[in-house]
């Protein structure tokens, strides 16, 4: 299987990411052990997390993912070496703070080794940019957690490309581990990521892992009316996708996929896959069969005719 590095890291991945956002969410324990067993015994091993997961469900505190992930490493000997393991900080955890502060970063990162049962993160990334604490103050964190042995490589998500370019310049002058991987919402339906970020990134070798791959689970196909999306978890993350565009883009995804003999997810991803400086997309899987249909999107190669129906309608994205 191809691997790619993140970034200048020595972290070599599979080009597809396992999204840990569903465990202990909409996949229970037993469902989320089986689909990471799927995972990797099909020879993937990049799987994307954070401590925030999943804090928006009626009840969750915050970890509920993170403590998944931990309890299924601890039943299956040997799986953290067959893994690389990335988690998130910066979020609002309620009492238990939020944003980039050093103190706060190093707090977060024990409580995220705790509920792993890890003794190191092989990418911590800082979840959402922190305007109210210097740069220069995260970074160093972040070095202290790499000097220490608990953290291998840093990444940034949710950042501007100019308080990306930003933090590549103090971790330069400063001498200070650099954001190797950026984490951007971006996939066919929302393209916002290439006008700026992907320019900086493609040129300072930053690796890129991008979320909501698949829109929210829109680019399946199988939201195509509010009616198709009342009641479901994702309700409110379609429905800005669940208009004209949006619906013209779902018919050449259809016929790009029949044409392939692929499944309308698995075209969306390979188009990501496909797109230069790309390290690997982030998907989700709620089951083993949903799962082995998101893997397949590894194997198709699209045409380059069927890249351009598929860039032309998405060009500028479909948000709003």
């Amino acid at each position: 299987m191809d691997r790619r590095r993140i970034g200048r890291s020595d972290l070599t991945v599979a080009p597809f990411c396992l999204g840990g956002n569903v465990f202990g969410w909409t996949a229970d324990e037993a469902a989320s052990f089986a689909i990471l067993d799927r995972f990797v015994e099909s020879g993937f091993d990049f799987i994307d997390t954070a401590d925030v997961y999943s804090r928006w469900a009626p009840g969750h505190v915050g970890g509920e993912s993170e403590t998944v992930i931990g309890k299924w490493l601890a039943a299956r000997p040997g799986a953290r070496d067959q893994i690389v393991l990335a988690t998130k900080v910066g979020m609002d955890l309620g009492e238990a703070g939020q944003g980039l502060s050093a103190a706060h970063i190093e707090r977060a990162c024990e409580a995220s080794l705790r509920r792993l049962g890890v003794d190191r993160i092989d990418l911590y990334q800082s979840h959402l940019d922190d305007a109210t604490v210097p740069l220069e103050e995260t970074l160093r964190a972040h070095e202290r957690l790499i000097t220490a042995g608990k953290v291998r490589a840093i990444g940034a998500s949710n950042y501007t490309a100019a308080r990306l370019a930003e933090a590549l310049g103090i971790a330069a002058s400063a001498g200070l581990p650099r954001y190797e991987c950026l984490q951007p919402d971006y996939s066919l339906a929302q393209r916002g990521y290439e006008a700026e970020l992907e320019p900086l990134c493609r040129a300072e070798q930053i690796g890129v892992i991008g979320y909501f791959s698949l829109a929210a689970g829109f680019l399946t196909g199988k939201y195509r009316s509010a009616r198709d999306a009342a009641g479901r978890a994702r309700e409110n993350r379609v429905a800005k996708y669940l208009n004209p565009r949006g619906l013209a883009l779902l018919d050449v995804l259809d016929a790009v996929a029949q044409a392939c003999g692929a499944s309308p997810a698995q075209v969306a991803l390979a188009w990501i896959i496909a797109r230069p400086g790309i390290t690997a997309p982030i998907a989700s899987a709620t089951s083993v069969a949903q799962l082995d249909e998101l893997l397949g999107a590894v194997r198709l190669t699209l045409a380059p005719e069927a890249i351009d129906r598929l860039d032309a309608a998405s060009a500028g994205g479909i948000e709003g």
